[in-house]
């Protein structure tokens, strides 16, 4: 049985729906978010509760520590052992997450860029950010253009990877179809009105800071988040990170928080409209997750 793709933008309510999906085609989720993987990284995520993992099987969520790394390639390599046992067990896997790079590499491969190399990932991350856009917006315009210039993260990948190269990072992941062919009547993204979309996020930013974003961050500091150069680069970690460092206070951290995370679900929406072939479902307001699944379930059903 094929899976089912549940992708869209973050705080547009994926997870109350892929829920909903699995409880009515006997199905389990697999998580393609590229920040609820890591262990603690809990409420600045927003992750399923542990009633909703235990009401529907949940895989690739706290799957890993913050001192180990995780990638698109590690994303690959564990997914395809965790879609084989789901259908084994005569179940619908529904692939549900905001991480395009995850389902990209999934559907069409993984691409041709070279491995890290750490003496040269050193020297990169030693310079200031300035610095290195400098040299991308020099060498890859393409990329400079697309790229989130305050994920120090990315900066430095794409910049190692011109220099190994001698060639633009955007003409090697050009490697990849235009638009990913995704699963034909098993793809879907969900989409809310633009004033929607924000009232969720700026509902979702204020209940983290409700349920105790600043202390988690404070106490994932301790446990190596300043060492997964991945994990620190989540939105609202970053932030609050900056928040206790003295930079600002925390009705202006929860302002940037919010706003960050609004460019962040634009950012998504726009990269699943252009790369992916998904089959776009609407949301009304009061729409309920379980109506939403049903409305998903009638085209799969109808598909076959």
């Amino acid at each position: 049985m094929s899976p089912v793709i549940l992708a869209g933008p973050t705080a547009v309510g994926k997870t109350a729906v892929a829920i909903e999906l699995a409880r009515l085609l006997n199905g389990e989720i697999v998580s393609v978010d590229s920040m609820q993987v890591y262990r603690g990284l809990d409420i600045g995520t927003a992750k399923p509760s542990q009633e909703e993992r235990q009401s529907v099987p949940h895989h690739l969520i706290d799957f890993v520590n913050l001192d180990q790394g995780f990638d698109a390639a590690k994303f690959v390599e564990s997914v395809g052992p965790i879609l084989t046992e789901i259908e084994a067990r005569g179940r619908l896997a529904i692939l549900c997450g905001g991480t395009g790079l995850y389902f990209n590499a999934w559907l069409n491969g993984l691409g041709t860029s070279p491995a890290p190399d750490p003496a040269l990932r050193a020297e990169l991350e030693a310079l200031p950010l300035a610095e290195l856009l400098d040299e991308l917006a020099r060498k890859d315009l393409v990329t400079f253009d697309q790229i989130d210039v305050e994920n120090r993260r990315r900066v430095v990948r794409a910049v190692e990877v011109i220099r190994l190269t001698g060639k633009p990072f955007s003409g090697q992941r050009a490697t990849w179809p235009e638009r990913a062919p995704a699963l034909a009547g098993r793809s879907f993204g969900l989409r809310r009105s633009r004033e929607d979309l924000h009232r969720r996020i700026g509902r979702r930013v204020e209940a983290m800071f409700r349920a105790g974003l600043i202390e988690e961050t404070r106490q994932l500091m301790k446990q190596g988040l300043l060492g997964n150069r991945t994990a620190q680069q989540a939105i609202g970690y970053r932030q609050v990170q900056e928040h206790l460092a003295g930079e600002r206070g925390k009705l202006e951290t929860i302002e940037l928080v919010t706003t960050k995370t609004r460019q962040f679900s634009k950012r998504q929406f726009t990269w699943f409209e252009n790369q992916m072939d998904l089959e776009w479902i609407d949301m009304a307001v009061e729409e309920s997750p379980k109506n939403t699944a049903e409305r998903i379930a009638s085209v799969i059903s109808r598909v076959g």
